[in-house]
């Protein structure tokens, strides 16, 4: 259980220095440069995953209390898994509408998958863990919108004054591209459909969802041999 507490601290710890502390960081960087802060941020960030990951099994079993959520919240979860692959997809793709109108797709995907995970495990451990990334994805992007909120206050859009300023802005501001969206919700699908029938299993030992002879083992009785 102190593995992956440990391992919580460390990773969100290093991914909420922006929310807490803007201006320790800001001297950090400037102190041992933005590269060295980066490689610095990124180790820590890895340790934490790594302690997370292996202090998980043995957290479920030490915990004893939790909760028996409704099997109706299983096949709600892996819904919700689709918009949040979506969002996480269009977070790396240039110039998409989804992007374009939620500003931080990652964060969002981030609070989808762990909201879709805490309505569907009840282990105390599980609590925990996804109920850490919700807290945190909720504060991450309420930081994040009123960043967005300073800066437009800071630097308003002024209007253009003739052809060459509309010129300029155009050519400045990248217009979201309905192929790129497009291409973000088939990669979030993909994804989604290879987690689902596999890569889940693969990863994490557990099938979201089982279809007898599609996705999961066969529920095929077994052969009985007949005694001669």
């Amino acid at each position: 259980m102190e593995m992956m507490i440990l391992g919580l601290i460390l990773f969100l710890g290093s991914h909420s220095v922006g929310i807490f502390a803007p201006l320790w960081r800001a001297r950090a960087v400037g102190k041992i440069g933005l590269n060295t802060y980066k490689g610095i941020y990124s180790l820590v960030a890895l340790a934490g995953i790594i302690l997370i990951v292996k202090g998980h099994d043995n957290a479920v079993d030490t915990l004893a209390w939790g909760w028996a959520p409704p099997l109706f919240t299983k096949h709600l979860t892996v819904l919700l898994m689709l918009f949040a692959l979506i969002m996480l997809v269009s977070s790396f793709v240039p110039n998409n509408h989804i992007k374009a109108k939620l500003k931080h797709p990652m964060i969002l995907g981030v609070k989808i998958w762990a909201f879709s995970h805490l309505i569907c495990n009840g282990e105390g451990a599980n609590v925990i863990l996804f109920g850490s990334f919700l807290i945190w994805a909720v504060l991450d992007f309420r930081s994040l919108r009123q960043k967005d909120r300073l800066a437009s206050q800071a630097n308003p859009v002024s209007q253009p004054t003739g052809v060459a300023d509309q010129a300029i802005i155009s050519a400045q501001i990248a217009q979201p591209s309905t192929s790129n969206t497009f291409l973000c919700i088939v990669l979030g699908a993909l994804i989604w459909l290879a987690m689902v029938a596999y890569l889940h299993n693969l990863l994490f030992g557990v099938y979201p969802i089982l279809i007898p002879g599609v996705i999961g083992p066969s529920l095929a009785p077994a052969a009985v041999v007949m005694p001669t």
